[in-house]
């Protein structure tokens, strides 16, 4: 529901009211803000040398008195007809200077509300310039609350468009730049920071270390929503609560009662959101000349962030934005397979198209990257459940990873797994998915379990269709002995006489061809979705197929071999343009597999001539 129809005061009203003088002061310079209706000043009524008290928080839940002296309006700063009111902060800050979390920190003139502190000049700055959204800018938020800004900072191929990569040195010296939301990470290990921070400075997030109270937990909203996020308060969008938290940090410009605006600025310039909202208790201000910061802890969940544009968030008390809820159980096993140590994580994961998949690889790869086993030789072997609302079948997952030739640690790669399966659910461009709640389990194996396929025998070059063929395959392990397997393959009654193929393969060869299709095919909903990532195959099997001249044709989520080329035709003329019809000239039809408690690499193909 649009701000300016839903709030008490409307955006308008309360902007003209105020011009007229009809509308009493919130308060004096000296009190604190209080919620409700407030009188403004309009940027083009305020004048250099104006006298200004914004507000903010140094120290725990209260907000501070800050004189600010008004320098001038500098024009055209967020576009055309957009200025920024140019100030220089006194008291407190000029010590701690203009500090990441100060974003939204509402000013006013005579009691009457001006904007936020949202902005400052450059790096190294000797003193505490600070840019100030107007308010009238930011009552405009909810305005165009159908659109979606095309400069979304966000993990993804998206986040190279211009304007999401750090600033060139000469605009950081030189012009105001926006106040970096401090990202705060609690339960992350130093592995995980590591791993994950240069990807979220190149979009522009500041990461610091941060705590999340026992209450931060789910997105119900906490009993006292209803006297939370006064002006000048502390204000957290959550992106993952529970055994580990991450939230990004403000300030609170005005509340009506009901809805806050914040920040003064964007947090990730999404638009229409959906994210937790929560209060925020500072420790302190780390003072800086380069890059201060609020080092605080989100504390209880008290509504949800609605909107985040260009020139702040909007979030509205006592509402909630439902999150996923995730169990990861990590177990360390004996060579025997019995249990050595477990560990059982609850949390929750934020929903949005392109941040659940990197917030769920991030939080898996920080489960194990915790570990006292966490080491090069270790095999993880993942078993997980995807549930969804409504009926649909849940998506069944199971693979394993272990260290093999690529750069990239075993755990990293099983995270960069999983991401890209909740990546394929949220890129689906029929429907959203509506995850009830997910469930994995990780076993982590004391040594690495990898073998590759080196050659296999038959027993006979020559057979007849329905014949029995006595197959055995040989593998070799990962600085282990050679691994023989004998199995039975049954050829087909109607097979057709000629020269024929057995493929023995891992589970990468089969699978290729079908993901290769899955990413062209932009019709596809949820539930063939889910049906797709149901028929990949593990990669701790070995699998047996038979290849054979005749096309294959995939359609959505079937696959249709062994089409009669009139059948082929039929479908091919009569198909919608719109929809993906993908063949290959054989098929591979899949016999049976082989269990193995290893990770299974290569193929083999032996020839049969079937008289």
């Amino acid at each position: 529901m649009p701000l300016k129809a839903a709030a008490p005061l409307c955006a308008r009203a309360l902007i003209a009211v105020a011009a007229c003088g009809a509308l009493a002061s919130g308060a004096s310079d000296s009190e604190r803000p209080k919620s409700g209706p407030v009188a403004v000043l309009k940027a083009s009524e305020v004048k250099p040398g104006m006298h200004a008290i914004g507000w903010t928080v140094f120290e725990g839940t209260e907000a501070e008195p800050v004189p600010i002296e008004i320098i001038g309006a500098w024009k055209n700063m967020w576009g055309p007809g957009q200025d920024i009111i140019i100030g220089k902060m006194g008291g407190r800050a000029a010590r701690t200077n203009v500090a990441g979390g100060m974003s939204g920190s509402p000013v006013y003139i005579d009691g009457k509300l001006i904007g936020a502190v949202a902005l400052r000049l450059s790096v190294f700055s000797p003193d505490a310039i600070c840019g100030i959204t107007p308010i009238e800018l930011m009552l405009e938020i909810n305005d165009l609350d159908k659109t979606r800004p095309s400069d979304t900072k966000a993990p993804g191929p998206g986040q190279q468009v211009a304007g999401l990569n750090p600033a060139p040195d000469f605009l950081h010296n030189a012009a105001m730049v926006p106040i970096d939301t401090p990202i705060s990470f609690a339960g992350f290990s130093q592995e995980t920071m590591n791993a994950f921070a240069p990807t979220l400075q190149q979009m522009g997030i500041a990461t610091v270390a941060g705590g999340a109270g026992s209450s931060l937990r789910g997105s119900k909203p906490a009993a006292d929503w209803k006297t939370s996020l006064r002006p000048g308060e502390s204000v957290a969008g959550v992106l993952v609560s529970g055994d580990m938290s991450m939230t990004g940090l403000g300030t609170v410009t005005y509340n009506d009662g009901k809805r806050i605006l914040a920040f003064g600025h964007p947090f990730f310039n999404l638009g229409p959101v959906d994210m937790p909202m929560s209060k925020g208790d500072v420790l302190m201000v780390l003072s800086s000349a380069y890059q201060p910061n609020k080092l605080a802890n989100a504390t209880e969940i008290v509504g949800a962030l609605r909107q985040d544009r260009h020139s702040g968030i909007m979030g509205t008390l006592g509402e909630e934005a439902p999150m996923i809820p995730v169990t990861v159980t990590v177990r360390s096993l004996n060579v025997d397979g019995s249990a050595r140590a477990e560990k059982k994580l609850h949390f929750h994961v934020f929903q949005q198209q392109k941040w659940t998949p990197y917030l769920m690889m991030m939080t898996l790869f920080n489960s194990l990257s915790g570990l006292n086993e966490f080491s090069e030789e270790a095999t993880y072997r993942l078993s997980g459940k995807i549930g969804f609302e409504g009926g649909q079948a849940p998506v069944e997952l199971n693979t394993m990873q272990t260290s093999g030739e690529l750069p990239a640690p075993a755990p990293m790669m099983l995270a960069g797994w999983w991401g890209d399966h909740f990546n394929r659910l949220y890129v689906n461009n029929v429907e959203n998915p509506n995850i009830k709640d997910v469930n994995v389990t990780v076993d982590l194996l004391p040594e690495r379990r990898l073998v590759s396929i080196e050659s296999a025998w038959i027993s006979s070059n020559e057979a007849r269709p329905g014949d029995e063929l006595p197959v055995k395959v040989f593998l070799r392990a990962y600085r282990g002995e050679r691994i023989e397997r004998q199995f039975t393959i049954k050829l087909p009654p109607g097979i057709a006489k000629g020269e024929h193929r057995i493929l023995l393969s891992d589970a990468e060869t089969l699978n290729r061809v079908q993901n290769v299709i899955e990413a062209g095919n932009h019709f596809i909903d949820i539930s063939q979705t889910v049906s797709l990532l149901n028929q990949e195959r593990s990669n701790d099997r070995l699998y047996i197929s038979l290849l054979e001249s005749s096309p294959t044709a995939y359609y959505d989520d079937k696959t249709l071999p062994n089409l009669p080329l009139s059948v082929l035709n039929v479908m091919q003329s009569g198909r919608s343009l719109n929809r993906e019809l993908t063949t290959l000239p054989e098929t591979a039809s899949e016999q049976m597999s082989l269990p193995f408690d290893y990770v299974v690499a290569g193929s083999y193909t032996l020839k049969v001539d079937v008289k």
